[in-house]
């Protein structure tokens, strides 16, 4: 019986349909819109006119763009939110819920919960939650003694209230994953530390911690990554960049200028300066958290 996964006649017959799908929606777009970026094209669906001149046009005038840098500026932000509240918030709830004993399912659903709701939906929900007028916010505020009113999207708070919702909304997605690194760990070796006499915190500092060190790299990777392509939260709460256009992120500008701007090639060329950001960004979050053997 086990011979028959020796013969691996047949096995590039199985990886076709994979790699068909994956060079149709994923390799022929991505390196279509690296081409388009040097072209130029003012609405979708219509064939490039003609290319740039200079064909670097769009690269350049990037670097002009205050947008641009605003958007650069937010979602660096928006990185340092990610690792410090998203992992960061992940990691000590997964800590707790590892060291409960009774209904430890109950809180990876409520934990894990928000991920399964539409991003569109929670943008909606906290639209109403910091509503200037009759918001929920403002009147928890008002029923404290609170008699003036806050507008939460103005130029103070926007970014606040835009980055706090998708904080929240993936602490659950990195909490699943480090509590499946954390099951991993052998219950042998706390009972080995319990009799050594270590006590909770010591068992988490070195047992816990160095076990899930490459689980906890993973995250901060698709962390990073995940902050340069956040898009559907912040456009429901915040479309075109409005109120104020201080809070737009690579992602949405992007979308703002393809779709709203109309201005294809020019989107192109931020995509791609997404792809390599993500890429330059990656490796530097594995160089500083670099993973270890054991």
């Amino acid at each position: 019986m086990p011979n028959i996964y020796k013969k691996k006649t047949w096995l590039p017959l199985f990886l076709i349909p994979a790699f068909a799908f994956m060079a149709v929606f994923l390799y022929y777009p991505f390196f279509m819109n690296i081409l388009n970026s040097f072209q130029s094209i003012r609405t979708l669906g219509i064939p490039s006119g003609a290319w740039n001149e200079p064909w670097y046009t769009n690269y350049t005038a990037m670097l002009g763009d205050a947008e641009i840098w605003t958007s650069l500026k937010n979602t660096g932000l928006m990185i340092v939110v990610t690792l410090i509240f998203q992992v960061g918030i992940a990691l000590v709830l997964a800590l707790l819920v590892d060291n409960v004993r009774h209904g430890t399912q109950f809180f990876r659903t409520v934990y894990f919960f928000p991920i399964v709701i539409s991003a569109t939906a929670l943008g909606l929900l906290f639209n109403l939650i910091v509503l200037y007028d009759k918001g929920m916010l403002n009147q928890m505020l008002e029923l404290f003694g609170k008699t003036t009113l806050t507008d939460w999207k103005d130029e103070h708070h926007a970014l606040a209230t835009m980055m706090i919702p998708v904080a929240w909304q993936y602490v659950g997605f990195y909490f699943v994953i480090i509590e499946t690194g954390l099951n991993s760990i052998s219950s042998e070796l706390y009972e080995s530390a319990m009799i050594d006499g270590a006590n909770r915190w010591q068992r988490v500092r070195y047992i816990s911690l160095p076990l899930i060190h490459n689980v906890l790299v993973t995250c901060a990777v698709l962390g990073v990554t995940g902050a340069l392509k956040v898009f559907d939260l912040p456009w429901t709460m915040f479309p075109k960049g409005m109120p104020v256009k201080s809070t737009f992120l690579t992602g949405t500008y992007m979308y703002y200028q393809t779709m709203e701007v109309k201005n294809v090639d020019y989107g192109s060329a931020i995509a791609v300066m997404i792809v390599l950001l993500g890429i330059i960004l990656s490796q530097i979050t594995g160089v500083i958290f670099k993973e270890k053997d054991y």
